[in-house]
Order: C-alpha cells, then sequence, then structure tokens
C-alpha cells in the first residue's frame, strides 16, 4: 500500500512515519510539506520523494494520506485528498469550526474515501480494557467521569490561533471528550467551561480549562484540559479517567506503563514501555483501507469531540452554559 504524508508541521508526524516505515507492505510513497527545509529533511529520512506541492502528491498513484497540518489547513487538504479518491487519516482535531468539519465528512462520503480521525488513545491497552468493564456491564450505568488531559506548551504554531483555532481547550479536550463518547455511546449535550490564557507561559493563548459536561444519558463528566506541566515534567503530559457507575468505580491512567528514572545528568525521566498506540491507530487505518471497512474512529467521532471544545469557548466568552444541538 502506498500512503502519502501532507505535512510534518504537527508534532506527530514523525511517529506515524516511523510506525509506517517498520510495517509490511506499506510504503511511504511521498511526502509534501510547505516548508522546503522541513520536508526535504523527512524525505530524506523516510526515503521517499519530496513534493511542495499537495496536489504533486494527490496526482501520483497513492491509495491513501496522512494529512499532518496545522488545524486550520485540514479542511483544505481533507477536501482535495477526497476529490483525488485518496483514503484519509486526518490528525486531530478534525478541523476548526464546525461546517468545515461537516463538509469534510460529506464530501468524503460522496467520494467514498474513508475519513478517520487520528485518536490514537482508544488504542491504548489500558483504556480498552477499561471500554471491556464497560461493555460488559462491570461498572453498571455510568453516572460520573472525571477526566484529564494535561501537557506542556507545544509551542510554534499551536500558540498561533490563526493556524491552531485555539490552544489547550481545543488541542486537549477531543481526546478524551472522543473517550467518555466510546465508553458511554453518549453525546455531550451541554457545557460550561472556565478557561484561563496566559497562566503558565507569557503567550496570549489559552493554555488552561476546566470543563463540565452533560451527556443526553444524564451522565456528567469534568475534564483538566491544560498546558500546565513545564518543562522539566518527566513526560509531555497525560491522559486519565476516574469513571463512577452504579456497581463501581475504576481509575485508569493511558501513560502508565512506565519507568521512573532519575539521573544525575538528564534529572527524573519516564521511560515507556508496552503498547504502542500509534501503531494502533495505524493498522486500524491500513487494515480499514485494505479491506474497504470502517475505521475505529470515524470522521464524524472527530468532529462530536471537537464540537465540545468549540462549545467550550463559546461558553467563556458567554458566560453560561451552552448546548450543543
Amino acid at each position: 500500500m502506498n500512503i502519502g504524508i501532507i505535512s510534518f508541521a504537527h508534532i506527530h508526524a514523525l511517529d506515524y512515519a516511523t510506525v509506517l516505515q517498520s510495517m509490511e507492505d506499506v510504503n511511504i510513497a511521498g511526502i509534501a510539506d510547505d516548508n522546503e527545509e522541513r520536508g526535504k529533511k523527512y524525505a530524506a529520512q523516510f526515503g521517499t520523494n519530496y513534493y511542495r506541492d499537495f496536489h504533486a502528491l494527490l496526482n501520483t498513484d497513492i491509495d491513501a494520506v496522512l494529512i499532518t497540518s496545522e488545524n486550520s489547513l485540514h479542511h483544505q487538504h481533507v477536501l482535495a485528498a477526497a476529490k483525488a479518491g485518496k483514503h484519509i487519516l486526518c490528525e486531530k482535531p478534525l478541523g476548526v469550526k464546525k461546517e468545515e468539519m461537516e463538509e469534510m465528512i460529506k464530501v468524503c462520503e460522496n467520494y467514498h474515501v474513508i475519513l478517520e480521525t487520528a485518536f490514537p488513545v482508544r488504542f491504548n491497552v489500558p483504556i480498552k480494557q477499561v471500554k471491556d468493564f464497560i461493555d460488559q456491564g462491570q461498572l453498571g450505568k455510568i453516572l460520573a467521569i472525571k477526566g484529564t488531559n494535561r501537557g506542556t506548551n507545544p509551542g510554534d504554531w499551536f500558540v498561533d490561533k490563526e493556524k491552531s483555532g485555539g490552544g489547550a481547550v481545543l488541542d486537549h479536550t477531543v481526546h478524551v471528550v472522543d473517550i467518555m463518547r466510546w465508553y458511554t455511546g453518549a453525546e455531550v449535550k451541554e457545557v460550561y467551561a472556565e478557561i484561563g490564557t496566559s497562566m503558565f507561559s507569557d503567550v496570549p493563548i489559552d493554555d488552561s480549562g476546566i470543563l463540565t459536561m452533560e451527556f443526553d444519558n444524564g451522565m456528567f463528566a469534568t475534564l483538566d484540559c491544560s498546558w500546565s506541566r513545564n518543562k522539566c515534567y518527566p513526560t509531555w503530559g497525560d491522559v486519565t479517567l476516574e469513571i463512577i457507575g452504579t456497581n463501581g468505580t475504576v481509575k485508569v491512567d493511558a501513560f502508565d506503563q512506565k519507568v521512573t528514572l532519575y539521573s544525575n545528568q538528564d534529572g527524573t525521566k519516564w521511560i515507556g514501555w508496552g503498547d504502542d498506540m500509534n501503531a494502533g491507530l495505524l493498522k486500524d487505518f491500513v487494515n480499514s483501507v485494505k479491506h474497504g471497512k470502517s475505521p475505529l474512529v470515524s470522521g464524524f467521532d472527530g468532529m462530536k469531540a471537537a464540537e465540545v471544545a468549540l462549545a467550550a469557548y463559546q461558553s467563556f466568552q458567554d458566560k453560561r452554559p451552552v448546548k450543543i444541538v
């Protein structure tokens, strides 16, 4: 299978490309990047062709494309890839405007191409185990969930709202809301948000937030979505959930497969072990393309998670709860 990559702007692009390179019967057939220095660097690293214009990559005989560009460009890149007949794995958030995401989903359906949203946390072993507990009824009815996604400020275009669409609230809400939806099959119907700007840096963009959500099944949830980790923290961030059901509770930490290293030279580090959720995501995408089946995470899933983050911004601006319809 020949797969292209549009842009290495996103920090996850390198991880995805590394996974693809290790997969049998998969070839990275080209990299398109409007940053010529960056594009040529990674094209050389992965032994493939560089394209300055992403349309030139889409005009080749690739089967599928990974879109890891700046958030504001996802809409343009997805539409072009779909119209070129290429299956798509798009980095999260799927988009920065609901109407754009709706168009992306519709165009992909019209051109009969797969649109998968890059939510690798669904492929994390501890997260999947809790999903099994819930599906088996071991926790009973889910009453409430408390989630966190706290990380370091990635800087670069992530703090440029024109390119990112938002800061920590958009960047870190989507992963955990997706898991909440996946666990319960319920949709968020109302959001209230408190959001902080420049709380952990001097950059004028939101870097912290607390969301309170009501779901259409009566469940409540809270989420700490922030860039509150400093540069000395042992890892970039976390994804945790505490789930309260009528038959019991469970806590899950997606990144707790680690060894703590205390070093005189490097300070404290966490060295990960165990499953590679990025590999799970890429295998799901490749298998979906190969066998013509629906991926585990759809474009619709990506839109519904991003929709919550966008409603959170509206809530904070209006100083009131916002309903999602």
